[in-house]
């Protein structure tokens, strides 16, 4: 059973450099501007995970109730996770990583 941990700090992307905010809503695991994100939850918001890796945006779907869905692959370990997209993600970086598939 997973249970999710609200942990809403913001942080600097280790991908692209930029300051990241609090969501304000839920737990932030990725950056608003390039959609990478690190590999530390095992369950949502709980930083449980030793990998810390990056998370490279691979594809993106859509889901009607949860809307865009990004798709990573851990850089370091290999691992695949898939986060719900925030409100104020780059729409475009979400268009171009749709448009590599």
């Amino acid at each position: 059973m997973r249970k999710f941990q609200k942990n809403d700090t913001g942080f600097k992307c280790i991908n692209c450099g930029f300051v990241v905010p609090p969501l304000g809503t839920s737990s932030r695991d990725h950056c608003t501007s390039c959609l990478h994100g690190l590999h530390v939850d095992i369950n949502p918001g709980d930083r449980a995970n030793t990998c810390k890796g990056v998370l490279k945006p691979t594809s993106i779907t859509t889901d009607n109730r949860k809307g865009y869905v990004i798709h990573y692959t851990c850089l370091s370990c290999g691992g695949k996770v898939n986060n719900k997209s925030a409100n104020d993600d780059n729409f475009e970086e979400i268009l171009r990583i749709c448009k590599r598939l």
